[in-house]
C-alpha cells in the first residue's frame, strides 16, 4: 500500500470536510434527538459512496483526458466559483453582518 498518498489523501479529505456543510448538515442530524450512532453509520456510508462515484469517475476521465487539462479545468472550475461568490458577497453593506439595512429617507 502507497502510505504516502494514503496519508496525503485522508489529510486533504479531512481538511476540506471540516466546517463543510456535510459536516454540519451531520451535526444538525446527531443533534436533532435522532440516534447519533445510526447519524454516524448513514453519514459515514454516504461519504463513501461519494467517494467511490468520485473514484470511478477519475478513473475514467483519466483514461480519456490528459492530467494537465484536468488539473487546468478544475482551477478554472474555483477561479470561476470563486468570482460567483466574490460577486454575490457585493450586497449592501451590513447585509451580512446582521445589521439592518441603511434606511433611505428620500421619498
Amino acid at each position: 500500500m502507497d502510505w504516502k498518498l494514503f496519508a496525503s489523501t485522508f489529510a486533504a479529505i479531512f481538511l476540506a470536510e471540516m466546517g463543510d456543510k456535510t459536516q454540519i448538515a451531520t451535526l444538525t442530524l446527531a443533534g436533532s434527538g435522532s440516534s447519533r450512532w445510526v447519524v454516524f453509520a448513514a453519514s459515514a456510508l454516504a461519504l463513501c459512496a461519494t467517494s467511490a462515484v468520485a473514484v470511478l469517475l477519475g478513473e475514467v476521465v483519466s483514461r480519456h483526458v490528459p492530467a494537465i487539462w484536468v488539473k487546468r479545468a478544475a482551477g478554472l472550475v474555483f477561479v470561476l466559483l470563486g468570482v460567483i461568490y466574490l460577486v454575490g458577497a457585493k450586497e449592501e453593506p451590513g447585509a451580512r453582518s446582521g445589521e439592518p439595512p441603511a434606511r433611505s429617507d428620500q421619498s
